[in-house]
Order: C-alpha cells, then sequence, then structure tokens
C-alpha cells in the first residue's frame, strides 16, 4: 500500500477524525513497524530520540488507555494535561481520545496560580501531571483531584484498555488555550470533526517537498501540535516533537535529527535569528511552515537563505541551496492557519501578506458596524471554516460574542488587494486610534522598523493613550555587535508612517529578558502598556 493510498483512503471515510485517526490507521495494516513518532525526552523503555514505530506507538496509547480507565475516566470526562515533555501530551491526548475523555492540555511555561485559576473555572475530574507541575498547583485551589503522577500512567496494561470509543464529528475531543498575552487563557474546544478538516484537505493533495520527516517546534499543548501529530499519522510522515522551543534547542535538534522540514510559531523563526544560521548544519531543511501569527519578513528572509531543496531543472531533479518558507494566519480557534503564502529565495510578496484563504475557508474583512468592507480597506477578520473550534468551555457568553453571521471575529486587522491577497496589520487590542480617521498599527509598525534597520534583530512597539494624546515606546533587540549607545530614533520613525512617528516618545535598546512573553511566547503587549501606565503614576520614566 502506498502513502498516497493510506491518505486518501483515510481522507475519504467520513468516520475518521482527531479521535480515532491512530486506531483508523492501524486498521488499514501497513507501515506497522516503521518509525512514526520521536520524542526528545526518555518514554517508557524508549530514550530520547528513539522512534516509536505505529504498534510500539499503539501500546504505549493502550497502557496509558487502561490505567486512565481504571482510575474511573470515561466518555466526556475533561481531564488535564499540565506537564513539561511534549511526549507527556501527546500520548495523554491518544489515551484519553481513545477513551471519549475530553483532554485539556495546559501549557507547561503558565505558572501554578494562573493555572491553578485556569482549572477552577474548566472544572475537570482530575489533573495529571509530573512532579514539578503537582508542586506548582500546590497551595492553590483547582477544585479538581489531583491523579497519579503522569509518568506513572505508561505501566498500565495494553490489554486491559477498553475498545475505543466511537466519536461523532461534533464530539469534543481536546481542550486547549489561547496564549494569554491579554489575561487569563481562554479555554477553547475542538471537536473530532474540526481538528482534522485541514488534514482531509491536505490528505487529497501531493504531500508537499520537506513534510515526509518533519520537526515540531510548536509548544506540545497546543491545538497546532494535535494536528501536526495527526497529519503524520494520516501521512505517514515521520515526526519529531519537541519539548521546548528555544532558537537554540531547535538548532540543535536540526543537526542531530536532519529533519527535511520545521514547524513552529513566528516566536520561535524570530529567536532562530539572534544565531548566525550559516554556521549550523540546516542543510536538511527544504521547507519552514509557520502557523498562528504571520512571521516578519527579516526572519522569513534569514530562513529561506538556509537549508536547501530539491529542484527540477535541465539536468534533472538537482538539490539547490535555499529553502521554502509557508507563512500564513491562524489562532487557537480557528484551528488551523486559514491563509497561504509561500516564500523562498527571490520571492518579494512581504508586508506582511499572509496570502490567500485556504479552499476550506470562507472570510471577509468587516467594519465596526460589522458590514462587509472592500479591498484596501482595513477591518476585523471574520471567518468560518470546518477547522473552527466549537467555542469556549464553559463560557457561552464570550463564544457568542465571537460570533457574527455564523462567522469567527478572530481580533485581527487586515486588508486585501486586489489580487485577492490578504495582509495583517494588527491585533485589534494592539491597535490604537489617533483620530482623523487614521489609527496606529503596532505590528505594521515592527514590521517597517525591522526593514528598515538592518542592525535590529527584532522589535516591539507599545502604544498606550495617556489622556488626549497616544504614547508610543519603541522597544529593540539588537543583533550581536550592534551599537546600543547609537541614536536610532531619527532611522525608526522614518520607518513609520506620519501619524505613528509624531506618537513616538522614545526608541530603547533593551534585552530580550526585558520583554514579557505568555505561555507561547507571544510578547504581553497588555502587560508592557500596564508597566508604562503604572510608571505615570508613581511619576518615574517608563
Amino acid at each position: 500500500m502506498s502513502i498516497r493510498s493510506i491518505r486518501t483512503l483515510l481522507a475519504d471515510d467520513p468516520a475518521v477524525g482527531a479521535g480515532n485517526v491512530l486506531t483508523s490507521r492501524l486498521a488499514l495494516g501497513h507501515g506497522l513497524d516503521e518509525p512514526l513518532l520521536t520524542f526528545d525526552t526518555p518514554v517508557d523503555d524508549h530514550a530520547a530520540w528513539q522512534p516509536f514505530t505505529l504498534a510500539e506507538l499503539d501500546r504505549a496509547v493502550r497502557a496509558r488507555a487502561a490505567a486512565l480507565h481504571a482510575l474511573g475516566i470515561g466518555r466526556r470526562d475533561p481531564v488535564v494535561v499540565y506537564a513539561s515533555d511534549a511526549a507527556d501530551h501527546v500520548l495523554a491526548f491518544l489515551a484519553l481520545a481513545r477513551l471519549g475523555a475530553i483532554p485539556a492540555l495546559l501549557n507547561p511555561n503558565l505558572d501554578g496560580e494562573r493555572a491553578a485559576r485556569y482549572i477552577a473555572k474548566l472544572g475537570p475530574v482530575g489533573v495529571l501531571a509530573d512532579a514539578p507541575h503537582l508542586a506548582a498547583l500546590a497551595g492553590h485551589e483547582t477544585g479538581a483531584p489531583a491523579l497519579p503522577e503522569i509518568a506513572t500512567l505508561g505501566a498500565g496494561d495494553p490489554e486491559a484498555a477498553p475498545e475505543p470509543y466511537r466519536h461523532w464529528a461534533g464530539d469534543p475531543v481536546a481542550i486547549t488555550h489561547s496564549s494569554g498575552t491579554t489575561g487569563m487563557p481562554k479555554a477553547v474546544v475542538h471537536s473530532h470533526a474540526s481538528l482534522y478538516a485541514a488534514i482531509r484537505h491536505r490528505a487529497r493533495l501531493p504531500r508537499p517537498q520537506g513534510q515526509e520527516r518533519m520537526l515540531s517546534a510548536l509548544p506540545a499543548p497546543h491545538a497546532a501540535t494535535l494536528i501536526a501529530v495527526n497529519l503524520a499519522l494520516a501521512s505517514h510522515t515521520q515526526l519529531a516533537v519537541l519539548s521546548s522551543q528555544s532558537g537554540a534547542g531547535v538548532l540543535d535538534a536540526i543537526e542531530q535529527w536532519r529533519p527535511s522540514g520545521v514547524i513552529g510559531f513566528a516566536a520561535t523563526w524570530a529567536d532562530l535569528a539572534h544565531h548566525d544560521l550559516a554556521a549550523r548544519e540546516l542543510g536538511s531543511v527544504a521547507l519552514w511552515w509557520n502557523t498562528g501569527d504571520c512571521a516578519h519578513e527579516v526572519h522569513i528572509r534569514r530562513l529561506v537563505a538556509a537549508g536547501s531543496r530539491e529542484s527540477v531543472t535541465r539536468e534533472g531533479r538537482v538539490r539547490v541551496p535555499g529553502s521554502l518558507f509557508v507563512d500564513g494566519l491562524g489562532s487557537t480557534e480557528m484551528g488551523h492557519s486559514h491563509f497561504f503564502i509561500t516564500h523562498g529565495p527571490g520571492t518579494e510578496r512581504y508586508g506582511r501578506c499572509v496570502g490567500r484563504p485556504h479552499a476550506f475557508v470562507d472570510c471577509e474583512l468587516v467594519g465596526p458596524d460589522g458590514e462587509p468592507l472592500g479591498p484596501g480597506e482595513v477591518g476585523e477578520l471574520a471567518t468560518t471554516s470546518p477547522t473552527l473550534a466549537l467555542g469556549y468551555w464553559n463560557d457561552s457568553a464570550t463564544t457568542y460574542r465571537t460570533r457574527l453571521r455564523g462567522r469567527f471575529l478572530t481580533g485581527d486587522l487586515m486588508y486585501r488587494d486586489e489580487e485577492g491577497y490578504y495582509y495583517h496589520v494588527d491585533r485589534a487590542v494592539d491597535s490604537v486610534e489617533l483620530g482623523d480617521g487614521k489609527r496606529l498599527f503596532t505590528a505594521m509598525s515592527e514590521e517597517r522598523v525591522l526593514a528598515a534597520c538592518p542592525d535590529v534583530l527584532d522589535c516591539t512597539v507599545v502604544a498606550v493613550r495617556d489622556g488626549a494624546r497616544v504614547v508610543t515606546d519603541v522597544l529593540l533587540i539588537l543583533a550581536a555587535g550592534a551599537d546600543p549607545a547609537a541614536d536610532r530614533t531619527k532611522a525608526v520613525t522614518a520607518a513609520l508612517d506620519e501619524a505613528a512617528a509624531a506618537t513616538v516618545r522614545q526608541v530603547v535598546v533593551v534585552a530580550g529578558d526585558d520583554i514579557p512573553l505568555g505561555p507561547t511566547g507571544k510578547v504581553r503587549k497588555v502587560l508592557l502598556r500596564q508597566r508604562y501606565l503604572d510608571a505615570v503614576v508613581a511619576g518615574v520614566g517608563a
């Protein structure tokens, strides 16, 4: 049986979804003893980086399902998973899905106090955690019992696992959470069908170059990781899942594991830009695949200059220097990137262009009154797709508040050109009204500063309304060897549009540790704004 046949059979079976793709793949009976899934930490009798075959993965999942079943976990039971190792999240998800339970994956970077408040609102039947995170929760009221330490589940008897639960398309199969950059993370519910919809679409297309051996630099508890795991199972892709997403760690993993493709978030590409990529062995990488927030041009250009890919020439198929970068825009609630554009050496459609919508997406841009806008007009993205999450767990008010005529209001401000390409300018919560029909877009401002200042590795623009005026601080992280004492104010303001430049109060060189990040690596601009306002109240400089 060919890989294409596997992809087609699973794509054409309407019963297959995110909750049963493993058992559906096993039922095909092909490639059971071939390496498939790799973790960067020891798991059961597997050393770190020792791959699991499909049969071994099934055994590990059945062992955990049996242990959870013996604890009384069953259909529709929400269970929190709070651990550092990617293997714990992936295997717990697969085991709980087999039981028809609802794994609620919690980012390990979320501190114990916020995690406890999140768990209490979730109302799960129990918490699966490793020792450090059980300790982090100690002293905080979660309202849920702690289950045995997550590492003990592998000792379960695989033969005692119950028969797999039979999923329906609308069954909830996972709860993941938003980035939490504006406060408490929101619990997002995904269904059996929604987490698989984009995979079904991709499985009917030719498998792109670079997808045969993928390294996931995504946060393990994120919906994007669940999609990557299901994609690997459905398309016979070898996948290695990292527990940490630091730039240095990702580069080390590339050199060790030699992937043909790497998937991650924009924060990881920004971190990679801090390193000398030419000094690293990245030749195996043909594809960088971004999801979540769209990436910055300067970071994309550094990545596509590295790696190598196959190209058809007069001499036949040869390996040429340079790689491809697939950019897009997605979110936890969107379930999958809704746009895509491919960059390579020599491509020039940047300026925060996220490309065109996928075939399974129906979207429009709307104004404050909710009415659709035309080309060139900036509005909020309202989108619908079979990949959309069901809503927010235990929060119907927010679920319905973010819906408009059946579409999900993403909070992203965008415009489209006459050719149908979409451009992302900011998150609505981070942009500021300047009056006279003008608006300051912080994300687009960052894009322009990075493009204009080659010695700047990363940039954060923070705009605050201070009484009747808007004040903007531009925070710069410099490349190695750049002069931190140089005055870059003129270059920065020249890169901005006139209205935004007029609001700039100061341009400051900062260290990476000075920028507060959320659990997934996104900048917490709401916290930076609050710091500024607190400093004003205290009568000191921001």
